[in-house]
């Protein structure tokens, strides 16, 4: 049995179709809340309630479990994410909960970067997590990931809603000459099954992207090209952006950018290029218009004012510290 947390995310949902599909068994682990879940459509799993930080719910959840697949993380709430609540305190109860339950590996998705000691939050969460993994005694395998793409992402679905929401100029942070190296969530979730079908030994961590190395702006330029929109650039300090996307979600808390992610683009987020094909005979996907074509059949003008119509109680919606 695989247990995966943050598997109604956008990696989760690749992630569990695909750990489906190899016929292993899959349990999610699902937050209490009022909403129903986003569950994978079509996917037999096995269902667990439980918050991050009860202790008592994990160790049940992790009953009969082989592995844990730890992918939830707060980072795309914004201006509302808590950081120190899920990645942080949420891992170490996780990794606890693994040890006392004879749980035989974690995987643990992080980013490229990810340093405790990190000005970046979200990458210095993540470097406190991953050394709660390793203390954990449980063997593991962090995968450093790069950014990714893919239909329901973040990435490519940001750039285009500020294309959409911006007719006349496209803000582009710094100077976009930041290199990226995005990575198909679909590879992803590959690579986390070949990982789990090898019956790894010992404890391992990878840094991992795609097979190319993109600037913001190429990257920018290749949306424009997918949505046949072309924008003249606007180059905009990142302080000045990420002050007024946090300005914004407060306005708007349905925005698919935040602050977290403008800092994506304020250093590079890149490894070896041939990480994938030398060590797991993996080819990523390039990040090129014909693997982006999602972005054409997304509605725009629909998604742009769904996201910018706040509604009563949105923000009361979100995780809250206990």
């Amino acid at each position: 049995m695989i247990l995966v947390t943050g598997g109604t995310g956008f990696v989760g949902r690749a992630l569990v179709r695909q750990l489906s599909t190899a016929g292993y068994p899959v349990r999610i682990l699902l937050r209490p809340s009022a909403k129903s879940p986003d569950l994978p459509k079509g996917v037999p799993v096995h269902v667990a309630l439980s918050a991050l930080d009860d202790a008592r719910g994990l160790l049940a959840a992790m009953t009969g479990v082989d592995t844990v697949c730890h992918l939830a993380g707060a980072e795309w709430y914004g201006a509302y994410a808590e950081l120190e609540r899920v990645d942080v305190r949420g891992t170490r109860m996780v990794s606890e909960a693994a040890a006392q339950a004879g749980v035989r590996r974690i995987v643990y998705l992080s980013h490229l970067g990810a340093d405790r000691a990190s000005g970046f939050p979200v990458l210095k969460a993540k470097g406190i997590a991953e050394e709660y993994i390793r203390s954990s005694g449980v063997p593991y395998t962090i995968l450093r990931s790069s950014i990714l793409f893919g239909p329901g992402d973040a990435f490519t679905t940001g750039l285009g809603w500020l294309l959409t929401a911006s007719p006349f100029a496209f803000f582009l942070p710094g100077q976009g000459s930041v290199l990226l190296q995005p990575l198909a969530v679909e590879d992803l979730a590959t690579l986390i099954l070949w990982l789990l079908q090898s019956e790894l030994q010992g404890s391992q961590t990878y840094d991992i992207g795609g097979g190319e190395y993109v600037s913001v702006r190429q990257a920018a330029a290749i949306v424009m090209d997918v949505l046949g929109k072309r924008r003249p650039f606007v180059n905009v300090p990142l302080p000045f952006l990420r002050g007024l996307t946090v300005f914004l979600e407060n306005l708007f808390p349905r925005l698919p950018v935040s602050a977290y992610w403008v800092d994506y683009f304020a250093a590079n987020r890149t490894c070896a290029l041939d990480v994938l094909p030398r060590q797991f005979q993996l080819l990523p996907q390039r990040f090129s218009a014909p693997h982006l074509t999602y972005l054409r059949e997304m509605r725009w003008g629909r998604f742009l004012w769904h996201t910018l119509g706040r509604r009563r109680g949105e923000i009361a919606e979100r995780p809250k510290a206990k």
